[in-house]
């Protein structure tokens, strides 16, 4: 997402250059978003890189400026299934939130300004628990979702980078873990995959056959003060950090 995370990335064309970090190869993508587009103030310059390593590290840079204050709040927002791609629903695999509270959302998904604790709800991921263990208890929250579509606030809320979340599939041994300087993380288990998508291999991707976990600043929070904030103040440089580790055991 761009600018207030509404702009997509599909609808605009970004600037490619190649770079080299020691063992890492990575690709810098620029883009300018004019004073005004999309209802936006300011001139926001916006770079993603994206970098790949020999320790089997996605790691991806965002930094911005504006010469007008303006809303930012970028994601990332891949699918895993860590099966292999097209290989059935995620439900079995087993997640780890770095997370004591959630924000809870209304009926259209928007926050309520709430922090909520996790604490004795089908939301509480601080220890192991499988993706579809819960799904299907009876809880508002996963009935506005139609499942998990919500964002965790991280335990770490001090801007440098910690590790927020760990995904094992255990019929492979596959891992993700995923590290961010952000302060929350958006987990979506694709409630809303319909099987009109078809996948590189010609498969199509059915419901849950994918999961999201994108690092963020919290939804609708221009609108909650009492959130941190995502405004980028002209003079200032929006730094961002998430890095997808991949292993096994």
């Amino acid at each position: 997402s761009l600018h207030g995370g509404l702009k997509g990335f599909d609808k605009v064309v970004w600037q490619a250059q190649p770079l080299a970090r020691g063992a890492a190869q990575g690709v810098k993508f620029s883009y300018t978003s004019k004073d005004g587009e999309e209802g936006y103030p300011g001139t926001l310059q916006l770079s993603v890189i994206y970098w790949l390593d020999d320790a089997n590290e996605w790691r991806i840079e965002y930094e911005a400026t504006s010469d007008k204050a303006t809303p930012l709040n970028v994601t990332q927002h891949a699918y895993f299934n860590l099966q292999g791609e097209g290989r059935g629903d995620i439900l079995g695999h087993e997640l780890t939130l770095k997370a004591a509270r959630f924000t809870p959302v209304n009926a259209g998904l928007i926050p309520t300004g709430q922090l909520r604790a996790v604490k004795g709800t089908p939301f509480d991921f601080t220890a192991p628990h499988r993706i579809g263990e819960r799904i299907g208890v009876e809880d508002e929250q996963l009935k506005f979702g139609g499942g998990y579509d919500h964002n965790w606030v991280l335990d770490n809320q001090s801007g440098s980078l910690a590790l927020a979340a760990i995904v094992h599939e255990p019929t492979t041994g596959r891992v993700l873990e995923v590290l961010t300087t952000e302060p929350g993380i958006q987990f979506y288990c694709g409630n809303f995959l319909d099987g009109k998508i078809s996948g590189k291999s010609g498969g199509t991707y059915t419901r849950r056959s994918g999961f999201c976990l994108e690092t963020q600043h919290y939804p609708d929070s221009p609108n909650h003060p009492e959130f941190p904030s995502t405004i980028l103040a002209p003079g200032k440089t929006f730094h961002s950090t998430t890095v997808y580790r991949f292993s096994a055991k």
